[in-house]
């Protein structure tokens, strides 16, 4: 009999990687369930968070909260336990709101205050299937183009002239998100797991669900990653994930499945480059879209993309786009570049 606590397990390990909390994960979900939610919206809203995190690094955790703490009935009569209440939450949350039937029928002056709350602090606010109509009823979708199920667009546009309805299944921008929930909400999580984390990590979870990503923004990307074969998308999710703690080769091919030698040759024949190669490129990659869209120091830059040396980031940076990151900083901030601790132009 095989001790499978011996054995070197290739990705995908299905006990792997365990729950997050969120202080262990970079982005937390709260998801606000309104009695009578559709289960269908909040599995297909959290199971590509999950699925990303066994590409090799904690990305997502959530929280499933109700109005008052207690268990939340969904539609189908499926009763679900909550990690707190809607008022503990901090201003800066990152909040999902989930509903279906009713879907105000228990939502208290209370608890559109917390929506407020959140929204006049700059927090992030999302609503998925009926639940826009209680992000309207709160006033914090002023200027957003609202997605949401196609059956309750009549009512909504009755009752919010001022608010523009996307044809679209799903509306987001720096701050808020709608929907219209049930399975779109895959192609929707997919779709903020790539603007996070980049296309090969979206592709890689969504091939890892069965599901076939809708054609949108970014499809020709998407397209060129589906004539790749799996082991290298899976090997292009894992670098994607681990841009700021750079991972050893090995780990990189243990985590796609494949092994070195034979992931080599594949990034070879597609790239022109080995798998190191790649990986370097992605993260100075990275760098340069940190020093160009924000007033990030240097050695932030390099520390946030897995580079200890900053000398070590400085040649690598050259070599890739000839000129010093100093100088992108620069055009990037528009000001001087100071206070960097070490010389890296």
């Amino acid at each position: 009999m095989i001790d499978i606590s011996d054995t070197a397990w290739p990705y995908p390990r299905p006990d792997s990687p365990p729950l997050l909390t969120p202080e262990q994960a970079e982005y937390t979900l709260d998801v606000w369930l309104v009695p009578r939610f559709s289960m269908l919206t909040l599995f297909c809203l959290l199971e590509p968070l999950r699925v990303a995190n066994r590409f090799g690094r904690d990305l997502f955790a959530w929280r499933l909260l109700s109005a008052d703490g207690e268990a939340v009935v969904a539609s189908n009569g499926v009763r679900i336990d909550v990690d707190g209440p809607l008022e503990a939450l901090q201003d800066s949350a990152r909040l999902m709101v989930v509903s279906s039937y009713e879907a105000e029928a228990t939502v208290r002056f209370q608890d559109r205050a917390v929506l407020r709350r959140i929204a006049a602090h700059g927090g992030w606010l999302g609503g998925l299937d009926t639940a826009p109509f209680i992000l309207a009823r709160a006033g914090v979708l002023e200027g957003c183009r609202v997605a949401l199920h196609w059956e309750s667009v009549p009512a909504f546009r009755l009752e919010f002239p001022e608010l523009e309805i996307s044809p679209a299944r799903y509306e987001f921008d720096a701050t808020r998100m709608t929907g219209s929930g049930g399975a779109a909400s895959i192609d929707m999580m997919l779709e903020w797991i790539e603007r996070a984390y980049g296309p090969a990590l979206a592709d890689a979870v969504s091939r890892q669900l069965v599901h076939e990503r809708g054609r949108g923004e970014g499809g020709e990307k998407r397209q060129r990653y589906g004539e790749l074969p799996r082991s290298v998308v899976r090997a292009l999710a894992v670098m994607e994930a681990n841009l700021a703690q750079a991972l050893p080769i090995p780990e990189v091919c243990r985590l796609a499945g494949q092994s070195q030698r034979q992931l080599t040759r594949l990034f070879q024949r597609h790239f022109g480059e080995t798998p190191r190669q790649c990986y370097l490129g992605m993260r100075l990659d990275r760098a340069r879209q940190l020093l160009a869209d924000s007033r990030c120091l240097v050695t932030e830059a390099a520390f946030a993309t897995g580079f200890t040396q900053p000398a070590h980031f400085t040649r690598a940076y050259r070599a890739r786009f000839a000129e010093a990151p100093s100088v992108t900083a620069e055009r990037g901030s528009g000001v001087e570049q100071g206070g960097e601790g070490v010389s890296v132009g």
